[in-house]
């Protein structure tokens, strides 16, 4: 039995073929000429061609293991190497770090070189610090009683409405406090392997603090499914934002491709040799200053949104990487992005499901603000 559980405000399904067929078109027609939504920049994972997507399915984490690296602040000056990185993987014993160093999976470096260093180290601050993880070490995923905002759940699917502030998936130096730990006590064991151990679940993610809807697979068969789906832009997906800056067209499509920054390899840009980038914009309300818009992604591009309307010369409200380093007049904590609407066809049933992730507090306290300025 396909047991399911949803919120009649924030979900509909139908199994009507023509209603089925006109949602899928939907999903990359809609909104005049196909405005298609964020991009599941929902970020989604990695930079999604339908290569990318299903190559996915045979590719678990990285086999030799999982590393990041961080720069080590001022503030941090004499403290210890094993202290410091420790300060970066809450939820790890210092044996544990000081195990990772001695084996020589820490590297420091200052001035061009790089070196292994003793747990007892002391840090000089500037310093970056490299941390490789090897399989074996990798930390165990915990379950953890995190509460979730459930938009649609069955016996195949779950969707969720994540909050600001929230890693999608374990990585490097998030290991707790995770959608991944959430969804692992909830439920209970029951999800897709094909991610491997650090992405139970998720076939693709939005960024810690963009909000909204998000799809958990609790099988392979509807993992495939849903991937699939992604590969062929067939999920209606519509994100809210609010940009800096007056945009005078109703609609408008940015069709540029997108790819690493040259400059900065944690940030994404514009560049002819970038990978095929589209994303439509609809006009929802202007505020003078800001302007209140729908994204709807043709494509699923790595910061493709934020890469796209900064491009515009309209990036989003609150975004430091891609807009102003400047405090931003609001309280944002992040970008004001929102993955509102999320539509898909069941991988079972072949129903029609489509979400709605109401805007956050933050979101509406903001657009009052506005409305009452203007």
């Amino acid at each position: 039995m396909n047991n399911k559980t949803l919120s009649s405000e924030n979900s509909r399904v139908t199994d009507d073929p023509e209603m089925k067929t006109k949602s899928i078109e939907d999903a990359s027609a809609d909104f005049s000429n196909r405005t298609e939504d964020d991009a599941f920049s929902f970020e989604i994972d990695s930079e999604n061609s339908t290569e990318d997507i299903l190559s996915s399915l045979t590719e678990s984490e990285n086999a030799d293991g999982d590393a990041f690296s961080f720069v080590i602040g001022p503030e941090s000056a004499g403290e210890r190497i094993d202290k410091v990185i420790s300060d970066r993987m809450p939820g790890q014993s210092r044996s544990y770090i000081k195990k990772l160093i001695k084996d020589g999976n820490v590297t420091v470096a200052e001035s061009g070189s790089s070196k292994t260093v003793k747990p007892s180290a002391p840090v000089k601050g500037g310093e970056t610090v490299n941390v490789f993880l090897p399989v074996r070490m990798l930390p165990d995923i915990l379950p953890e009683d995190i509460p979730l905002d459930i938009l649609y759940e069955d016996d195949d699917i779950l969707v969720v409405n994540k909050p600001k502030d929230m890693v999608v998936h374990p990585a490097a130096g998030h290991y707790t406090g995770t959608l991944v730990n959430a969804v692992m006590y909830h439920c209970k064991g029951s999800l897709s392997g094909i991610n491997g151990v650090l992405r139970p679940g998720i076939v693709h993610r939005i960024d810690k603090d963009t909000t909204g809807s998000i799809i958990i697979c609790k099988n392979d068969a509807a993992h495939r499914s849903i991937a699939q789906q992604l590969a062929e832009h067939s999920i209606v997906r519509r994100y809210r934002a609010i940009v800096l800056g007056n945009i005078r067209e109703d609609e408008l499509t940015i069709d540029q491709p997108i790819g690493r920054d040259p400059s900065d390899r944690k940030k994404m840009a514009v560049r002819p040799d970038g990978k095929h980038a589209v994303t439509h914009v609809r006009v929802l309300e202007r505020f003078g200053a800001y302007t209140y818009v729908e994204c709807r992604l043709e494509t699923g591009r790595t910061h493709q949104i934020r890469v796209h309307m900064a491009w515009k010369r309209h990036p989003l409200l609150g975004d430091t990487v891609y807009g102003s380093r400047k405090k931003p007049p609001f309280n944002t904590n992040g970008q004001c992005l929102h993955a509102m609407i999320l539509g898909f066809v069941h991988p079972v049933t072949g129903e029609y499901i489509e979400t709605e992730a109401p805007l956050p507090e933050y979101f509406q306290n903001i657009l009052k603000k506005l409305s009452s300025d203007s």
